[in-house]
């Protein structure tokens, strides 16, 4: 029995610490979401996106929803990557039915400093005590923030793109002023997740959504480097809190990012070859993953086929079940309680 097993219940934090546990630990990755008609009810009352992710009471109520219908094994905070740029003073909006919208930015100068943004982030730590304080005893509880890379892209192009193009344009062209917005939002991420550890987060995750669009060797310099920056500073001020990466997109690559940035686990896309995975890249760290989120809709033996291959593949180290990428709005919540019962055994 290690330290982690004598101390913690929570089988996610004995996960992240190396253990092999008899079953994985499950949860999944927009689980508080669209797909339960709970959330819409909530959502409809808080009167808009945002302001529910600034409505502690409200979003502390939509993080435990699936913690309370399916009984996963964490819950993950309610919120938006793009908290962190409103914080820095960009405006941000969301049209219906389009998503977020920002003023575009392309210096530096023109946000607040990193320090700035606990006055606007206050009510998201307020969640954060709010969810630890509900959470059975068994449950663990994981913070977030997009990764730098990831919440530039919006930033820099005021919105999504397919193929994050003026963050890439701005990156070659203008690399001082990239560079001085990436160490500002690097900066920000750091203070934001160590204050939502202060306020009981047990784990964070950084959600590198674009990382894939990186060729080398801007990887290393946008993604990589800043990640290292996040997971080394939050490590030092919060020793024994694990940190989840999730380098979407990035193939065999996520094995340099997980040795170089130190996280304690890495997820892995419904893209990746899990054999490789189990080779390669469980050595390194635990691997969370990473079925098919279309699985969630249909349901049904293939859902199953699938759930007990990656078991079958992945649980014979520290691995923790979950999907390729967010469950979409269109999943039946019978199969979420299915998927659950299964790798539940």
């Amino acid at each position: 029995m290690n330290e982690t097993e004598k101390t913690t219940p929570k089988p996610l934090l004995r996960a992240l610490a190396g253990e092999t546990l008899p079953r994985p630990p499950i949860w999944l990755m927009r689980q508080a979401g669209r797909y339960l008609p709970e959330y819409r009810a909530v959502r409809e009352q808080a009167g808009g996106f945002l302001d529910l992710c600034y409505n502690p009471e409200l979003a502390a109520e939509v993080t435990l929803q699936p913690i309370r219908r399916f009984g996963f094994d964490a819950a993950i905070l309610f919120a938006d990557i793009l908290l962190i740029p409103d914080a820095l003073g960009q405006k941000l909006w969301f049209e219906p039915g389009e998503g977020p919208r920002l003023d575009p930015v392309s210096d530096a100068g023109a946000l607040r400093e990193a320090d700035a943004i606990h006055e606007r982030l206050a009510p998201v730590y307020e969640t954060v005590s709010r969810v630890r304080a509900a959470l059975p005893a068994d449950v663990a509880l994981i913070g977030f923030a997009g990764a730098p890379w990831t919440v530039l892209s919006y930033m820099i192009a005021g919105r999504g793109t397919p193929d994050q193009g003026p963050a890439h344009a701005l990156m070659r062209e203008r690399p001082e002023a990239f560079s001085a917005l990436l160490d500002r939002v690097t900066e920000a991420t750091i203070l934001y997740l160590s204050r939502q550890i202060e306020a009981g987060a047990e784990a964070v995750k950084i959600f590198d959504s674009w990382a894939g669009s990186l060729p080398d060797p801007w990887f290393d310099m946008a993604s990589v480097e800043p990640c290292r920056r996040i997971v080394s500073a939050l490590k030092a001020k919060h020793p024994g809190v694990p940190v989840i990466g999730f380098p979407r997109g990035v193939g065999a690559r996520a094995a340099r990012f997980a040795e170089a940035t130190g996280v304690d686990g890495v997820a892995i896309g419904q893209d990746a070859d899990i054999l490789w995975a189990r080779d390669v890249l469980q050595p390194i760290a635990t691997v969370q993953g990473n079925m098919d989120p279309a699985l969630m809709v249909t349901g049904g033996e293939a859902m199953d086929a699938a759930a007990r291959r990656i078991v079958d593949v992945l649980g014979g180290g520290p691995f923790i079940f979950n999907l390729g990428h967010g469950i979409t709005p269109d999943a039946d919540p019978r199969n979420v309680e299915r998927l659950v019962r299964l790798v539940k055994g």
